[in-house]
């Protein structure tokens, strides 16, 4: 109508959630992170563990080892997640506690390059290292979310970083896997020509460059993100740092995520669906191998996932503004009961990588989601400490998944009906996130927030 003017329509970067330098460089830590998870923890390591590491042991005791390995880092990180967010949340130490576990694991991935034939306990424990390293800093990480995105950027920035990972996590890894499957690209000789060393140099260095790669896309996250407001203690100085002062805000988060209804629904929901997808992403390598596809093949559908996950988070967040995040992660685990039915009926490499395309679908949406979600159901001055619950569930889903998946096998005898099992983590957890009140919870975390407002200061 005359006399009216139109308001500008957002950019391209705002319209992806990242609008603004704070927020990309935000996203950049899952560029940093994702490097490790694909390079080093999903593609090469555990080849190089068993082949190299541990390749003068009977396959199966490598086998055991590298997930007694996996199991005893990821414990740790449970165990250390609510002390860690506790502190995060009384002391603005958000930013140096993850680049604290940032440098913790890129030197295990860097500490990786010494590691050869029959080094095995020395890689166990690098394994540990890494996998502390990158789940401790997760839980800083993902508390800076509600401080650094709206409210009503929330799901598009936790998209565009999912997005932004899998970009950089493909592209590294497509880099490296080039060098160690053509040697001759570093001037090394390739096949019986080449030593011991020169065979193992290219999947050495990559975890070099891992290392330097999980760094230098942690830097713009240090300079550019301000440090969130703490609450202040009780005689106006910041709250003490004790491990009594500790454990009894523990107990007082405990009390207070019971009085936040929605959340501990999404929370608990989370643990149950996110156990299904867990278990898809852990297994599925070994379920490959099982219906004898080759190594190629499963590299292959690594990248496919990798690449086609990028514009399907950037799709989820758009999607999730228009129907809401809660309704986008419903369809992503009908989505995922349907890759389970599928899986069961999986025979080629077609099919297999059918499978992988329609889990690149999803896989990064629906966790990028979960995280926007749960993130706008907490208070923020709380969210060091509800999101190391939130991380602690994250764990809990790597552990009872594929115990649930190994037995059944045991019981059935077959990988097929073990696929099939997920499908109820899928169900239970959606069935309670149906429960969830997503505007009763945000209300409740606005209330907590203006009622702590007067305790907020900048340190």
């Amino acid at each position: 109508m005359p006399g009216e003017t139109l308001s500008p329509r957002p950019g391209l970067l705002a319209r992806l959630g990242l609008g603004t330098p704070e927020l990309r460089a935000w996203a950049l830590y899952d560029c940093a992170n994702s490097a490790a998870v694909t390079s080093v923890l999903t593609a090469i390591f555990p080849i190089y563990f068993v082949s190299v590491a541990a390749g003068d042991l009977p396959p199966a005791l490598a086998t055991q080892r590298y997930a007694l390995a996996t199991t005893a880092s990821l414990v740790i990180v449970a165990v250390l997640a609510p002390f860690l967010g506790a502190i995060a949340d009384v002391r603005p130490v958000k930013k140096r506690m993850l680049a604290a576990f940032m440098a913790l694991g890129a030197s295990g991935c860097a500490a990786l390059f010494f590691v050869g034939r029959g080094d095995w306990l020395s890689a166990t424990a690098l394994l540990v290292v890494i996998n502390v390293g990158l789940n401790g800093s997760f839980v800083f990480y993902d508390a800076l979310l509600p401080h650094v995105a709206r409210e009503d950027e929330l799901d598009r920035v936790s998209a565009a970083g999912y997005a932004i990972g899998y970009a950089g996590g493909g592209l590294l890894l497509a880099l490296q896997l080039a060098l160690i499957l053509r040697p001759g690209l570093l001037g090394l000789p390739a096949g019986a020509e080449a030593t011991p060393a020169q065979a193992t140099f290219p999947a050495r260095l990559a975890f070099v460059t891992t290392a330097i790669w999980w760094v230098g896309f942690t830097i713009p996250l240090l300079r550019r993100v301000p440090e969130p407001k703490v609450a202040a203690g009780p005689h106006g100085g910041a709250a003490p740092l004790s491990l009594r002062a500790t454990l009894s805000r523990l107990g007082g988060t405990f009390r207070t995520l019971s009085r936040h209804r929605q959340a501990t629904l999404m929370l608990i929901a989370f643990l149950l669906y996110n156990d299904g997808i867990g278990t898809i992403i852990r297994m599925a390598a070994a379920f490959g191998t099982e219906i004898g596809l080759e190594s190629g093949a499963l590299i292959a559908a690594i990248l496919l996932v990798q690449f086609v996950g990028i514009p399907f988070s950037f799709l989820f967040g758009s999607i999730a503004g228009r129907i809401g995040a809660k309704r986008a992660v419903l369809a992503g685990l009908v989505v995922y009961t349907g890759i389970a039915v599928l899986a069961y009926f999986t025979r080629t490499a077609a099919h297999f990588f059918a499978v992988a395309f329609l889990v690149a679908m999803v896989q990064g949406g629906t966790q990028a989601l979960s995280r926007s979600l749960f993130a706008s159901l907490v208070p923020r001055h709380l969210s060091g400490e509800f999101f190391a619950f939130f991380g602690v569930t994250d764990k809990f889903a790597g552990i009872f998944g594929p115990a649930v998946f190994a037995a059944t096998i045991a019981l059935t005898g077959s990988s097929r009906s073990a696929v099939l099992s997920v499908i109820g983590f899928f169900a239970a957890g959606a069935l309670l996130l149906l429960l969830v009140d997503v505007g009763a919870g945000q209300r409740e975390a606005r209330a907590a927030e203006a009622a702590a407002g007067a305790a907020l200061r900048v340190v």
